[in-house]
């Protein structure tokens, strides 16, 4: 979904936001905070507009993510080399794109698409009743090669213009390479989706009311991880409810939450009641690195934190003091790609890669 981060607006699967855009603080005027010992030799990899949710290939040779770069235009799906450079569109630069994701073969990726609804952007949402998120009828999941050909809707299969589908989008993929998980309003509400890489095997993973998405598998395949909406009483879950009947959602709080690849046995790992949400697996499955407005007062400000699935040993990670996030180990686990706006200009977000220390 497409949301205002800070002072600007990107396109992404996985955030949450519990105020409107202003802050009072710059962003990190240098590339690396003293604080970061997690990360050692940050490079920075696009420069200008407003780029996030990047992500490896399997092999660790390209990034696919999405860029905007402003003018009215809207996200599109773009992929380069991990160094930058060598960028490439794979959309077709009509309606609004969000969540990519390589496919295990490294040769083909899936990211979800307004344009077969219409060509044309969608419009920004009636924020008359507070600050809220477009949840557009009309995100199909498509798949295509690397450099945009052989493009194809995969969820679901068959696109009619001007035809709403509902919300399909924030799609990933396992490690194996055999499943992918998505968030789609194909029963009525928000909820966690899997299936094989063709589309088949149709298998719904929540049920609970409230918004289930940003989901990531573990890297053995055999867990997933998830943000969650909070719906504290029956009013908020009143109101959610109305709101998602407009295609809106208000996002007030998220908590992480972790279970098996199928969806059984699931439990919460964080309980701080702030907005947390990009989780991804470290590269030994046994803590998870997201992030979280939790240390600002006013929830305006995110950064990077480590915490164990078990909820256990929180650790701030980064301190950009704007815009953290999007967090994703390369396959190797040396290295950690993000998006920021530190040492912005004109309130970019861009995509920034660096060596991980343990």
């Amino acid at each position: 979904m497409r949301i205002v981060v800070t002072f600007f607006t990107i396109g992404l699967c996985a955030l949450a936001l519990a105020q409107p855009p202003s802050l009072g603080t710059g962003p990190l005027t240098s590339l690396h905070d003293s604080r970061e010992t997690h990360l050692k030799n940050v490079r920075q990899l696009t420069f200008g507009g407003q780029n996030a949710e990047a992500y490896w290939s399997f092999d660790g040779k390209r990034v696919v993510f999405q860029h905007m770069q402003g003018g009215g235009d809207a996200d599109q799906i773009y992929t380069m080399r991990p160094e930058g450079g060598q960028r490439t569109r794979v959309s077709t630069g009509k309606g609004r794109c969000t969540c990519a994701y390589f496919l295990k073969n490294n040769k083909e990726v899936i990211f979800a698409s307004t344009h077969g609804y219409s060509p044309a952007i969608p419009p920004e949402p009636d924020r008359s009743q507070g600050y809220v998120w477009p949840i557009y009828p009309y995100y199909a999941i498509y798949k295509a090669n690397a450099d945009g050909t052989n493009l194809r809707p995969l969820f679901p299969a068959k696109i009619e213009p001007g035809k709403e589908i509902g919300y399909n989008a924030e799609a990933t993929v396992s490690p194996d390479g055999k499943r992918i998980i998505f968030t789609s309003t194909r029963d009525g509400d928000l909820d966690l989706y899997s299936m094989k890489i063709d589309g088949t095997d149709l298998k719904r993973l929540t049920n609970r009311v409230g918004y289930d998405g940003g989901a990531y598998f573990s890297p053995d395949s055999k867990k997933i991880v998830w943000r969650s909406s909070v719906l504290a009483d029956e009013k908020a879950v009143l109101d959610y409810k109305r709101l998602l009947k407009q295609n809106l959602v208000r996002p007030t709080s998220m908590e992480l939450w972790v279970a098996n690849a199928d969806g059984t046995n699931p439990k919460q790992v964080t309980r701080n009641g702030a907005a947390n949400f990009a989780p991804f697996f470290t590269p030994d499955g046994k803590k998870l690195i997201f992030a979280s407005n939790v240390d600002d007062p006013k929830r305006r400000t995110f950064e990077l934190y480590l915490i164990n699935i078990d909820g256990t040993g929180k650790e701030r990670v980064t301190h950009g003091q704007q815009f953290d996030s999007f967090p994703m180990f390369s396959p190797n686990g040396k290295q950690l790609l993000w998006a920021s706006n530190r040492h912005g200009k004109d309130h970019e977000t861009n995509i920034f890669v660096a060596d991980w220390v343990k």
